[in-house]
C-alpha cells in the first residue's frame, strides 16, 4: 500500500486511521465548497470535490448507498472525538430541532430511527388491526417494506393486497382505488420504487385514503434527499425514510415522520428511555405512567450523537446547495439518462416510465438479447457500478445518479452499454 495521509489525519484530528486491506485513503484535501459564481456543468464539476468517491470507476449506485461528502465525515468523527475525550455523550435533542426544520415540521413529529425498515416495523406493527384488515402494497416492493407487513400477516392475520404499478400517475391512482374496500386499512407504498424508480402521486394518494378513514404508512427510502420534500404538503400519516442513500448522511441512519393528529393512531409497541412521561418500580404495582406525547416515544434508548451530528450535516450540505437546486440537478441527470437510453433504440426495454412526473432519480431497463446479469457484469467490469433488480421478478439493470455525478459519466456509460449490446 502506497504512504499516504490518513483521511482523519486530513480532517485535523491527529489520529490514524486503521489499515484497511486492498484500499488507500484518498490523499486529496477537502476543497473549499463551489463559488456561487460558477454556472452550470462547472458548479457541479466542483461540487464533486466534496466527495472522497474513488476515480477509478463511475458510481452509478446511489439508490442503494449515497456516498457521504466530506463534511458530513468531518463533522461525525471530530463529534466522536469530543464524546470519547470528555465522556460526555449527551443527546440528540438540538439534532433533532434542526433535522425537522430540514422537513418543515415540528420536532415532536420526528423519530429518530436506524433505517428505514425501522421506521417500517414501527409503523406495520404500530396500526391496531385485526384478522381480515386490509393493506396495500405494490408487487416492487423492496424487502424493508414487504417483509414487516408480511410477517403482521403471517402473525395477526391482515391481508395484503398489492398491485403492479402502471405507467403514469392516473393510472397508478387507478389501481389503488380499484383495491379501497371497508376492510382497507392502512396504504403502505413507496414514495417512489426501487425496482424502477417509479414515482407515486402520494399527494393525491392521501387525499383519497384520509377521505375514507385510511391510514397511509409510506417508505420513503427514495423521496429524502431526492424531491425537496414537504411532509405536510404530502399528506401521509406516518413517512419512513433514510439518510444513507440520497440524503449523502451517514450508514446506520434515518427518521420517521409522525404527523402530529396520527400520533395516537400508531402504538408504540417497543419502548424505552425517553419514551415515558414516567414510571415506578418500587410502586406496588409497579407503575408506567404513559408515554411522551411526541414521536420521541419511538426512539428509545440511547444514540449516537455522532450519527446525529452527521444526519445534520448531511441537511446542511443539502442546504447549502439548495434544496430545489438538488431536485433539478437529480431530475436533469435522469432525464437525460433516460434520453440516451431512449437513443439506443430497440437494444433495450426502459421499463421507468416515460412521464416525467413519474420518475426523478433512478433509470430501469432490460436488454433485448442479453441476459440482465450478463450485462451488469460487463458493465462492471468496464468501471461502471450499477445495482441488478431482481425484486418484483423485474431483471433489470438499474442506474440511479445524484448531485456527484457528470453529463459525462453518463455519456461514458451509454457508450459503453451501446458498445456491450453490439
Amino acid at each position: 500500500m502506497n504512504s499516504r495521509r490518513s483521511f482523519i489525519q486530513q480532517l485535523g484530528l491527529g489520529m490514524a486511521l486503521p489499515a484497511i486491506s486492498g484500499f488507500d485513503f484518498p490523499s486529496r484535501s477537502i476543497s473549499t465548497f463551489p463559488s456561487s459564481d460558477l454556472q452550470g456543468e462547472d458548479f457541479w464539476t466542483e461540487l464533486r470535490s466534496q466527495f472522497p468517491l474513488t476515480t477509478d470507476r463511475v458510481y452509478l449506485n446511489n439508490g442503494t448507498f449515497g456516498p457521504a461528502p466530506f463534511s458530513v465525515l468531518q463533522a461525525m468523527e471530530a463529534s466522536n472525538l469530543q464524546i470519547n475525550t470528555s465522556g460526555e455523550y449527551g443527546n440528540s435533542d438540538q439534532e433533532r430541532v434542526k433535522l425537522a426544520e430540514f422537513f418543515r415540521i415540528k420536532p415532536t413529529e420526528f423519530s429518530i430511527t436506524h433505517n428505514t425498515t425501522e421506521g417500517i416495523n414501527i409503523m406495520a406493527w404500530g396500526v391496531p388491526m385485526k384478522s381480515g384488515d386490509e393493506v396495500i402494497l405494490t408487487t416492487h416492493e423492496h424487502a424493508g417494506n414487504a417483509l414487516p407487513w408480511l410477517n403482521r400477516a403471517k402473525l395477526d392475520g391482515i391481508v395484503l393486497r398489492t398491485f403492479e404499478p402502471k405507467s403514469t400517475q392516473a393510472e397508478n391512482l387507478t389501481e389503488i382505488q380499484k383495491l379501497i374496500n371497508p376492510r382497507t386499512k392502512v396504504i403502505a407504498i413507496p414514495h417512489v420504487t426501487c425496482t424502477t424508480g417509479l414515482v407515486f402521486p402520494i399527494k393525491e394518494i392521501c387525499e383519497i385514503a384520509r377521505k375514507k378513514g385510511i391510514l397511509t404508512a409510506i417508505d420513503g427510502a427514495h423521496g429524502a434527499g431526492t424531491f425537496d420534500l414537504d411532509l405536510y404538503d404530502l399528506g401521509c400519516d406516518f413517512y419512513a425514510g433514510c439518510f444513507h442513500k440520497w440524503m449523502l448522511g451517514p450508514s446506520g441512519t434515518a427518521f420517521l415522520f409522525i404527523r402530529e393528529e396520527s400520533l395516537e393512531k400508531l402504538k408504540a409497541v417497543m419502548i424505552g428511555g425517553h419514551s415515558d412521561i414516567g414510571w415506578d418500580m418500587t410502586a406496588n404495582p409497579p407503575e408506567f405512567k404513559g408515554y411522551v406525547p411526541s414521536a420521541r416515544r419511538f426512539d428509545y434508548g440511547t444514540q449516537s450523537k455522532s450519527l446525529a451530528v452527521g444526519m445534520v450535516a448531511a441537511a446542511d450540505f443539502h442546504n447549502q446547495i439548495g434544496k430545489q437546486q438538488v431536485q433539478s440537478r437529480v431530475k436533469e441527470l435522469n432525464q437525460y439518462l433516460f434520453d440516451g437510453l431512449v437513443k439506443l433504440g430497440s437494444k433495450i426495454e426502459i421499463l421507468t416510465p416515460l412521464e416525467e412526473e413519474s420518475r426523478i432519480s433512478i433509470v430501469s431497463f432490460r436488454t433485448k438479447n442479453m441476459d440482465f446479469n450478463a450485462c451488469g457484469a460487463e458493465l462492471g467490469k468496464a468501471g461502471f457500478r450499477i445495482r441488478l433488480v431482481h425484486e418484483g421478478k423485474v431483471n433489470a439493470v438499474r442506474v440511479s445518479t445524484h448531485v456527484y455525478n457528470s453529463k459525462a459519466e453518463l455519456d461514458a456509460f451509454l457508450k459503453e452499454l451501446g458498445r456491450i449490446l453490439a
